[in-house]
Formats: structure tokens, sequence, C-alpha cells
């Protein structure tokens, strides 16, 4: 745990394998999604403990900038503890890809899956799923991306 990353540098982390991609080719869905899942491979120093560094892939339509849009949110999740080792709070690492709402994102309707580095094996299983499901965008270029870290 003591060679890993630290957390608070796991926002810098996934810009930079967001410009890894960028670097070389427009920012699909696609680049987006490879880097994501570049970063979701990358270990951080966490606690030892089942939910202490989970991924949450989710999609939906929401309007949360006050226009609906068809929101996909790959989202990293850092259990943070106390002085005790007591559970304090989350820090979540957010890349939202939206799109311009249409009739082909709407049938989509919303989706929500977790996977927790110390609680499953299956990393590259669960990832291959998620993509399963990103299909119909990865060749699209999204209308905004907000990269952001936020607690709760």
């Amino acid at each position: 745990m003591h060679d890993r990353p630290r957390i608070e540098g796991a926002l810098d982390v996934l810009r930079a394998e967001l410009e890894v991609g960028r670097s070389t080719t427009e920012l699909t869905t696609r680049v987006a999604w490879l880097a994501f899942m570049r970063f979701a491979r990358q270990r951080f120093a966490t606690a030892p403990t089942p939910d202490s560094d989970g991924l949450l892939f989710q999609y939906g339509t929401y309007a949360f900038s006050g226009r609906p849009m068809f929101t996909v949110d790959l989202t990293r999740q850092f259990d943070i503890s106390d002085d005790g080792g007591e559970h304090d709070h989350y820090v979540q690492i957010h890349c939202e890809l939206r799109y311009e709402c249409e009739p082909a994102l709407d049938v989509l309707g919303s989706f929500n899956s977790w996977f927790f580095h110390d609680a499953n094996a299956g990393l590259d299983e669960w990832l291959a799923a998620m993509e399963g499901h990103l299909e119909p965008l990865l060749a699209r270029v999204p209308s905004e991306i907000d990269v952001s870290e936020a607690p709760v």
C-alpha cells in the first residue's frame, strides 16, 4: 500500500489519463472510457477494507445543469478514515459525459452498477460489461465533459 499513489492525487491522475487520449484524437466517449479504464486499474493508498475503493458506472437523463441532458457518470469513490481508522466520509472523482437529449438516448433509460476493488475479483469482466452499455455512445463526442472531485 505504501508504494501506491495517495488519494489526494487521484483527480490529477484521471485528468492526465484523459489528456493522453485527447492528445492524439478527438475526445469521443470511447477515448474517455479508455482513460477511465486505465484510471480504474490504478490502485491508490486506501484502507484494506472491501468498500474503500469503488467504481460507479451510471447513466440517465438528468437536469443537473438546468436543462435535461443524457449523462454518463464515471465515478471513483474512496473511503476516507479518521485518525482512529473509522469511516469519516467518502471522496468521489467524477468524469461526467453529457449529451443532448434525443430519442436514441432516451430509450436507454437509466442504469447504475458498482465495483469494489477489494470485494470483487473481476474488474476486467465488470469493465467489459459496462462498455457494453456504452456501445451506442462510443463513437459520439459529448456536448459537455466535467471532471471533478467532491466529498460525500
